[in-house]
């Protein structure tokens, strides 16, 4: 008998490299693995112990999509593991959104076994550490298979470090059955046994310059990004302006809510291009921006970027953000910490606010019969949907009549993606609704949107995950319509998109599915998906709205 034997059969500590990994995951919470597996991740995954789950998804770019929405919901890192070069090609893209959201994904990858990488054989990535860059943080392909454990522990610690984000290790097939002994296992267990914190407290000198600039202002404003939501101090911003009594203004464009949007201090969100925003912060001497980049512009209008007499300070946790600004000084901390900073310090103000909260108009009826408008579609979603409850959004065309007609008021309730790229919204919404099943949760979808993803339907029906699909059908990409226009590109082809039965889609996958065509068959719908304990997708044809 061998040593190992013996101490696994007294009951040791695990000594091969598939279990300590497994040691370390469970360490991290990351006991729900999201992947689509091959043959080079069969090592990985054989034997796969009672207290992890595995959620199957049916194409690579949904499985990072849910484990995107996951992670996001939970706070906590999420596993991804990928089928050796060509699937992680497939995720690319959704490693992207992952990316621009900031979200800690631990993305594995199998890898042929090492004997046969020299021969570049069959389902051999010979660059297994250059193809996801540079979308992840960091990307290693351990040099031992003894050495997998701790390139596992230390992937897990960047990707949770701020600013966070996607990580990758890419695994040869024959490491995980590799026996740890002497000083490698010692090794191992450190790296499953590790702690690393990461406050980013703010210096007490940064402090000072933003209390400071506050207490003195006459006319502040506070642009509230995603990270104060994602760091849990979504009611801290609400405490802090009441206390400042100043303007509150959503980024132009961010993966989360951090601010109530129909408490009567915010503003709206702000404008996409640079002239607008300057205009649009020219009624403040000094602007706070809180966790989230400044700014992201598009389309291109060119101006000043900033009013004469207008002061803005940035916090962010991200170095890179801070470094890239186009004016201000910035604060590298923790933004949600900074929040709470300020809130303890500021003086109390007693200012008259500029600007009113965001009025929303009454919906006008389509003119198209057998159709609804945006804006009568989001009414009923207003009327309908809880307010604890989630949305996540990929109807861009849309997005501003969601937000007017169902303003986000609870933390935690909206997911987006910031990247600009198509894909993310059912994927995530089903990561989402695996997180946390108390919360209803609602994948508002345009119809071009929806063919992205559209095999999340597949893993939502066979774990039976209570997610609403609300398929938004306009016939059209809008969004880039609206820019065609906007960059004077006409006759751009491929804006228009052929009649897609998502009803006999849905039902491929095992989703009930149905059509609606007027407000009172939305709200019936609406509230059969809130009743249910699966999945349902309903389609709402769009029309226009009269003049």
């Amino acid at each position: 008998m061998t040593p190992q034997d013996a101490q696994r059969g007294a009951g040791g500590p695990p000594t091969t490299v598939r279990d300590v990994t497994l040691e370390i995951f469970r360490a991290h919470g990351m006991t729900t693995v999201f992947g689509n597996p091959g043959s080079t991740e069969l090592p990985m995954l054989q034997e796969f112990p009672d207290d992890f789950t595995y959620v199957l998804g049916l194409q690579e770019a949904v499985v990072v999509g849910m484990a995107d929405g996951y992670a996001q919901a939970t706070g906590r890192p999420a596993l991804v593991n990928l089928h050796t070069a060509p699937g992680v090609g497939n995720a690319v893209g959704a490693l992207v959104n992952a990316a621009a959201n900031g979200t800690p994904l631990v993305v594995t990858a199998g890898q042929q076994v090492r004997p046969m990488l020299t021969l570049e054989a069959m389902l051999a990535n010979p660059r297994a550490t250059e193809l996801p860059r540079p979308t992840v943080k960091y990307s290693a392909e351990p040099p031992r298979a003894q050495d997998v454990p701790a390139t596992i522990a230390r992937a897990i610690h960047l990707a949770t470090t701020h600013p966070t984000g996607p990580v990758f290790v890419s695994i040869p097939m024959d490491d995980w059955d590799v026996e740890l002994t002497g000083d490698d296992l010692e090794v191992a267990r450190r790296a499953a046994q590790r702690v690393v914190r990461h406050p980013a407290a703010p210096d007490e000198a940064g402090l000072d310059t933003l209390v400071a600039a506050l207490d003195a202002a006459s006319a502040p404003a506070l642009v509230v990004g995603g990270d104060v939501d994602s760091g849990g101090a979504f009611d801290e911003a609400v405490a802090l302006a009441e206390r400042l009594q100043c303007a509150v203004y959503g980024p132009p464009s961010d993966g989360r809510v951090g601010f109530p949007e129909n408490h009567p201090l915010y503003r709206g969100s702000l404008p996409m291009a640079i002239a607008p925003v300057s205009e649009t912060l020219a009624a403040h001497d000094v602007v706070v921006v809180l966790g989230t980049a400044v700014f992201r512009y598009y389309p291109y209008v060119p101006g000043g970027f900033l009013a004469e007499g207008t002061v803005l300070h940035h916090v962010t946790s991200d170095p890179d953000q801070a470094a890239r600004a186009p004016m201000g000084d910035a604060l590298v901390a923790d933004p949600a910490t900074v929040v709470r900073a300020l809130l303890e310090r500021v003086a109390p103000g007693d200012r008259a606010v500029p600007g009113s909260a965001p009025t929303t108009t009454a919906a006008q009826a389509s003119t198209t019969p057998g159709t609804l408008t945006p804006e009568e579609v989001f009414d009923v979603v207003g009327a309908v949907w809880p307010v604890d409850g989630v949305v996540v959004d990929e109807t861009p065309s849309n997005r501003a009549a969601l937000h007017a007609r169902r303003p986000v008021q609870r933390p935690g309730s909206s997911f987006f993606t910031t990247s600009g790229g198509l894909g993310f919204g059912l994927p995530a919404s089903v990561g989402v609704a695996l997180a946390d099943r108390s919360r209803p949760v609602l994948a508002a979808i345009g119809d071009g949107s929806m063919q992205y993803g559209i095999q999340a339907l597949g893993t939502a029906a066979a774990l039976g995950v209570p997610v609403t699909v609300l398929v938004l059908e306009n016939h059209e990409y809008a969004i880039l319509k609206w820019f065609a226009s906007r960059e004077n590109t006409p006759k751009a082809p491929g804006l228009d998109l052929p009649a897609v039965d998502f009803g006999a889609l849905a039902a491929g996958y095992g989703v009930p599915a149905e059509s609606v065509s007027t407000a009172e068959e939305l709200r019936a719908a609406l509230q059969r998906g809130l009743d249910s304990d699966g999945p349902l997708l309903i389609s709402v044809p769009l029309g226009r709205a009269s003049g």
